[in-house]
């Protein structure tokens, strides 16, 4: 995990979800345990958005082999001309 400035903020958590960090915590504290997990919900949902996003690039792509063919060697062609 990074180390970096800590700041100090208070949330309100539900009951059930404390009991859960303080199970799951192991050698670290709450805090860490806390902090931990809100990175790896940040990440998960980053990977999600570049997923959906790469998903919407990919769909506007041509399915049919030939036709992706020609859609590639158009798009070479361009960058040919671009350098």
């Amino acid at each position: 995990m990074r180390t970096a400035a800590k700041i100090t903020k208070t949330f309100s958590l539900d009951r059930a979800v404390l009991a859960e960090v303080k199970r799951t915590k192991g050698n670290l504290s709450e805090s860490a345990r806390v902090n931990s997990l809100l990175q790896f919900a940040l990440d998960l949902e980053k990977r999600a958005a570049l997923d959906r996003e790469s998903a919407g690039f990919f769909r506007s792509a041509p399915a049919d082999r030939q036709e992706r063919r020609g859609f590639q060697s158009k798009t070479l062609a361009a960058w040919a001309r671009n350098d």
